[in-house]
C-alpha cells in the first residue's frame, strides 16, 4: 500500500442506491487467477450496453470525468456478495475514495483493508453535494484529508470519522496483516508462554501424520 494521506482529484456522482458488488463487478470478470483486468469489468452493465458499446450518457464515460479518483454514491454501496474483486477493480480503475452514507459490512472491511478509502457522511450531506455537482458542467475536485479528517468540497469542509486503526492503516500505508506485525513482539511474546503452558498441543497435525507414516 501507499501512503494516501491526501487524496485529491475528480469526484464523479453515482447516485444509485444499493449498487451490489455483482453490479460492480459481474460475475463473469472473476475467472482469472489473479488480480489483472479487473478495470474492464467495473460496473460493465452501466458502462456498456447489452450489444458491449458504451453508454455515452453513463457519469465515467463521460471525457471530463476519465480521471475520476473519488466516488460519491447511494447509501448501501458494496452490499451482496463478499468478492473482493470488487475493491480491486474500482482500485484499478484509479479510483482511490468512494464517499455515501452507508457500505455493505464486508465491501468496507475488505475496502479499508487494501487501501481503498469509504468515506462515511449523513445521508443529508450526501444528497446536498450530489445535488451540487450533479448539476454543474465541469467536474468538481475534492479533497480528503486523513490528518484533519476531513472532506473538502466546493469550499466546504465536512469532517468525518473513521475507526483510529483505519485511520493509522492509510496514515502507515499498511494492510491487515502489516498492522498485525506491530505487534509481532507480543505476539511472540504470547505464542511462547501459551506452549509452555499447553505443549501437548503444539504441532499436534505435524507429530500425528509423522506416527501415522510410521505404521
Amino acid at each position: 500500500m501507499t501512503k494516501p494521506n491526501y487524496i485529491c482529484g475528480i469526484a464523479a456522482p453515482l447516485n444509485i442506491d444499493n449498487l451490489d458488488t455483482d453490479q460492480i463487478m459481474p460475475k463473469q470478470f472473476l475467472r482469472g487467477i489473479d488480480k489483472k483486468g479487473l478495470d474492464q469489468g467495473l460496473l460493465w452493465d452501466l458502462r456498456f450496453d447489452g450489444e458491449g458499446e458504451i453508454r455515452s450518457d453513463f457519469i465515467l464515460n463521460r471525457p471530463e470525468y476519465r480521471n475520476t479518483k473519488i466516488l460519491v454514491a447511494g447509501p448501501n454501496f458494496g452490499c451482496g456478495s463478499s468478492r473482493e474483486h470488487a475493491v480491486w477493480g474500482l482500485q484499478q480503475y484509479g479510483i482511490q475514495a468512494v464517499i455515501a452514507s452507508s457500505f455493505g459490512e464486508i465491501f468496507y472491511s475488505n475496502a479499508m483493508n487494501n487501501g481503498l478509502l469509504a468515506v462515511m457522511l449523513p445521508q443529508e450531506e450526501i444528497a446536498e453535494i450530489l445535488e451540487k455537482i450533479s448539476g454543474r458542467r465541469e467536474p468538481q475536485h475534492f479533497e480528503i484529508d486523513l490528518e484533519s479528517m476531513h472532506v473538502r468540497v466546493l469550499a466546504n469542509e465536512i469532517p468525518f470519522a473513521i475507526s483510529d486503526r483505519h485511520r493509522n492503516m492509510f496514515l502507515e500505508g499498511v494492510d491487515m496483516v502489516g498492522a498485525s506485525l506491530e505487534f509481532k513482539n507480543k505476539i511472540l511474546e504470547f505464542s511462547k508462554g501459551h506452549w509452555s503452558r499447553q505443549p501437548w498441543v503444539r504441532n499436534v497435525a505435524i507429530r500425528t501424520k509423522q506416527r501415522l507414516d510410521q505404521r
